[in-house]
């Protein structure tokens, strides 16, 4: 029995977090069993063994993780400090953590039927890597071990969220916590929008099955009309 997985990927600050979490509430309210690896991971710092939520019915996850190698990322690799960390160091960091989620909790997830959704995935480190300082191009990134294993499960339902990258600029400078990545600048921001939305990357993953949605969350769409779009999105795909 296979398991549905959606990815929800876009800029930061252009709600992927609403859609997130209003895909858990709504599971919650449809009487599933919800286990929120990010909430786990926060206080324990570790992964559960797979036996250990086997029970749940929907798995929620964001990348990287927060544990072990996606704990040094948040902390170190991605944060900004005097220390530069080349696209290749970065690449092999994200795709080690994602090799150890995938092999630990989504493989035996999705092959026991579970839904997962989860913040931010591949799609990232295609995007993202590529055009740090150091280039590194998208072959030498799908040759990495864990992607290459991600791209073999590669998400049934990818939704891309897209907003103006000036206006990912105003809404990081207006949280109230500051994640302090080194991506948060807007050239930085407008080469990553043009990737999220470019030809290559949705067929990357439509040739290979996935159903790729686009999601505006442009003024003046509000976070209600991303709730909005955001079930909908999930009851199409799951009629």
């Amino acid at each position: 029995m296979s398991g549905k997985f959606v990815m929800v990927e876009g800029l930061d600050g252009s709600g992927k977090g609403v859609v997130v979490n209003t895909l858990k509430e709504y599971f919650d309210n449809k009487g599933l069993k919800v286990f929120d690896l990010r909430e786990h991971c926060k206080e324990h710092l570790s992964f559960p063994e797979f036996s250990e939520i086997e029970e749940y019915d929907v798995i929620i996850n964001a990348e990287p993780t927060y544990s072990h190698v996606g704990i040094a990322i948040r902390d170190e690799i991605i944060r900004e400090n005097e220390r530069k960390y080349s696209g290749l160091s970065t690449a092999h960091a994200f795709a080690l953590d994602r090799e150890i989620l995938y092999k630990k909790l989504l493989i035996p997830a999705l092959e026991k039927g579970k839904t997962v959704i989860q913040e931010r995935g591949l799609v990232t480190s295609f995007v993202y890597q590529p055009i740090q300082l150091e280039r590194i191009s998208l072959k030498d990134i799908l040759n990495i071990p864990g992607n290459r294993l991600a791209l073999k499960y590669r998400p049934d339902l990818l939704i891309i969220t897209k907003v103006d990258p000036q206006v990912v600029i105003h809404r990081l400078k207006n949280r109230e916590k500051k994640d302090n990545a080194i991506f948060e600048k807007l050239v930085f921001q407008r080469q990553v929008a043009n990737r999220y939305e470019s030809e290559w990357l949705s067929k990357l993953f439509s040739g290979r099955g996935s159903q790729v949605q686009f999601l505006d969350t442009n003024y003046p769409k509000t976070v209600e009309d991303t709730q909005k779009a955001a079930i909908e999105m999930w009851e199409e795909f799951d009629k």
